[in-house]
């Protein structure tokens, strides 16, 4: 399951590098980017369902469906006037607050081990991101902010999930009508050029579809908190994309910080394991 868990940080962490690289440097505008994350992800999944060891048919959730055309296009209409710090402290604090209260309301119970490491993996996304986040725009930050709720919602959603892949190509089936109404309707000047649409559709059929499926997965055998805290590494991991990538700076500060995230991320999934054990 870690191997599993790795591999959907990475494809959320590409998903920001694809975003960023696409929309900041104007390759394509925030609904046509969107819209086609969508279309390719609902492509690809329905492909994946007719392949001849898998073959089944897509599951039709619309609440879900409708969840994910939120996130989606809210994560890219915020970060048109968003620097990527603050987006990502917006985006995963909004994620962490959601999933982590309404786990308690259920009645999930936290052992000392993982308070520490949540506080630890909290502490290192903000020693990471808080010096570089900006002062957001009140817009941009509410729409940051929707697109946490809505994500965090689909992944507590997803935990009754029987079939993820079923789940999760129905949910982007569902989601293209939407995305093509969007793209009829916007009021944005829609543009884009071979780049930006590649990356569109790299985001959509690899680190959205695909790695939503591996996701969905995983999601019933994690607590709402451990899901949460996971995905506190998808800053640490755009980070080091970022400086692989797109050659930008490396300093002691962001070493520290993404050490301790994910030293924090380590406490919560061993004392998720020692729980395990003793049930």
């Amino acid at each position: 399951m870690i191997l599993k868990i790795v591999l959907a940080m990475m494809a959320f962490a590409a998903n920001s590098l694809l975003c960023r690289l696409a929309l900041k440097a104007g390759h394509i505008d925030a609904v046509s980017f969107s819209s086609v994350r969508l279309l390719s992800g609902a492509l690809a999944l329905f492909l994946l369902l007719q392949l001849p060891g898998i073959k089944k048919k897509p599951e039709f959730n619309v609440a879900n469906a409708l969840l994910l055309c939120v996130y989606v296009f809210a994560f890219s209409v915020a970060y048109l006037s968003l620097d990527t710090a603050a987006g990502a402290l917006l985006l995963f604090g909004t994620v962490q607050c959601v999933m982590t209260g309404w786990g308690l309301l259920r009645g999930e119970r936290l052992s000392a081990l993982k308070t520490i490491g949540m506080i630890a993996a909290v502490a290192g996304i903000g020693l990471l991101l808080l010096p570089g986040a900006g002062r957001p725009s009140p817009f941009a930050a509410l729409m940051m902010i929707v697109a946490g709720s809505a994500w965090a919602i689909y992944c507590i959603t997803g935990k009754s999930v029987k079939d993820a892949s079923a789940a999760t190509a129905g949910n982007f089936i569902l989601s293209a009508p939407l995305a093509v109404v969007a793209l009829l309707f916007s009021t944005l000047a829609l543009h884009a050029d071979a780049m930006g649409f590649t990356l569109a559709v790299v985001s959509g059929a690899l680190a959205s579809g695909a790695a939503y499926l591996l996701w969905y997965s995983l999601l019933p055998h994690l607590s709402p908190t451990t899901a949460s805290t996971l995905q506190l590494s998808v800053p640490c991991l755009a980070a080091l994309g970022g400086l692989i990538l797109m050659g930008e700076a490396l300093n002691l500060r962001m070493l520290l910080s993404i050490a301790i995230t994910l030293s924090g991320i380590g406490l919560v999934i061993i004392s998720d394991r020692k729980s395990s054990q003793r049930s």
